[in-house]
């Protein structure tokens, strides 16, 4: 079996992050699939991933911090991605960020603005692979993302010892 070092689980971590927030765009913009408001919420904290591991390629004195960091970002992506999850199956019910806006239409430019903005509602699967939602691969690879920084703390924290 190979061993990893900690470095090689930074890289790993960064090339998916990379890799999702690629697919979703190729997704949206190639395929023409339009996101909810939660599969967006989604990928704030792949794009968040990013930010980290730069920084903790730059300042490689505080890894602990950067690891931790990394933790709490991946926590909340399963935290989002059960509760879409919930949502898309009927387990809970849709939040005001997936449903429309309250509108007070008084004229015909209110009405016709409304029109133009297209909500898409996150109990709504438009896109499945192998007939599993986006969201329930996203729920995976959060969990695998959380367990590689857990990963990368413990390599981090037996280095300071």
């Amino acid at each position: 079996m190979i061993k990893l070092n900690k470095d090689n689980y930074l890289i790993i971590l960064l090339i998916l992050s990379i890799t999702i927030l690629l697919s979703t765009l190729i997704i949206e913009h190639g395929f023409g699939y339009k996101p909810c408001n939660l599969c967006i919420i989604e990928r704030i904290p792949y794009g968040l991933a990013i930010i980290i591991l730069i920084l903790n390629y730059n300042f490689r004195y505080n890894q602990i911090f950067f690891s931790i960091l990394l933790i709490l970002v991946f926590s909340f992506s399963i935290i989002i991605s059960v509760y879409h999850l919930g949502i898309e199956q009927g387990f809970v019910e849709e939040s005001t960020v997936c449903k429309s806006k309250n509108l007070n239409l008084i004229t015909k430019e209110d009405i016709l603005n409304s029109l133009k903005e297209l909500r898409i509602s996150c109990k709504d699967v438009a896109f499945k692979i192998f007939g599993f939602s986006l969201t329930s691969y996203n729920l995976i690879i959060s969990i695998l993302m959380f367990l590689l920084s857990t990963k990368i703390y413990l390599l981090s924290n037996d280095i300071k010892k």
